[in-house]
């Protein structure tokens, strides 16, 4: 199946003021492309989480959004510590993030529960001190 797009995005580290750039921008060209609503909430809701997460807990990194005829598959890159327990990271509530964040309004530990709930598909690889890859799939 041939990508029909591709989309590349980088995230500063700490830069709130641009958090969820990457994913309105993919939102805007999914409704350009006629997307379902449905899949377009999806993976604006998968995308914003994991940017938010590679701001507060990954230095920034690089985001890839290919999008195929049946599929959205979004990559996120980062360079960041790594996630010491992948299980408990997926437990809506628990989170590491430091209290500067979590007054700004974040950091609340649902990120990655609901990048996994708007995904099809969702395959976390990380290595402490090295970084985190999030492959999510929506399908269409």
């Amino acid at each position: 199946m041939a990508d029909l797009m591709e989309l590349n995005y980088a995230v500063s580290n700490e830069d709130f003021t641009r958090a969820g750039e990457a994913s309105s921008d993919v939102k805007k060209k999914l409704k350009q492309l006629g997307v379902s609503p449905e899949a377009i909430r999806k993976v604006a809701i998968a995308l914003y989480e994991g940017e938010i997460n590679m701001i507060i807990h990954a230095y920034g990194g690089k985001i890839k959004v290919t999008i195929s005829e049946d599929a959205i598959t979004l990559i996120l890159a980062d360079k960041g510590p790594g996630i010491a327990d992948v299980e408990k990271a997926m437990q809506a509530g628990y989170s590491t993030a430091p209290d500067k964040v979590r007054s700004l309004g974040f950091g609340a530990g649902m990120g990655l529960p609901n990048m996994k709930k708007n995904s099809d598909q969702m395959d976390i690889q990380t290595e402490l001190g090295v970084g985190t890859t999030v492959t999510m799939v929506i399908n269409l």
